[in-house]
């Protein structure tokens, strides 16, 4: 199953820790300490979520990812269904997103959230 449809989208990011997931902008907004690390719309829509730079420059040279609109440049992507991206990969893709956002949390709040 795709990560691109909505259910497997919310059971790959409840397997990720202190994650929680809300209604937010039209969307499936997930967010670990209230921070957004990926959201997706409906089922079959692009899948947006942070990226090191390294990765926007690899990543947006294919073919169904571009920048993600609305969000800071060169650090959010836009993963179209039909992009050449196994869901393995952006799995993992997601959760380096989670990592990321996590990490800029403050000590405590990593801490409530069993981040440490």
């Amino acid at each position: 199953m795709t990560l691109h449809s909505i259910a497997a989208f919310r059971r790959y990011i409840a397997s990720l820790p202190a994650t929680e997931i809300v209604e937010q902008w039209d969307g499936h907004v997930a967010k670990v300490g209230g921070k957004v690390f990926a959201i997706i719309a409906d089922a079959g829509t692009p899948i947006v979520f942070k990226v090191t730079e390294i990765s926007f420059d690899g990543l947006t040279s294919l073919e169904g990812i571009g920048q993600a609109a609305y969000f800071a440049k060169r650090a959010w992507v836009s993963v179209d269904k039909g992009a050449p991206l196994s869901d393995a990969e952006l799995k993992a893709y997601i959760k380096a997103s989670h990592e990321m956002i996590a990490a800029k949390l403050t000590r405590k709040a990593r801490a409530e959230l069993g981040l440490d």
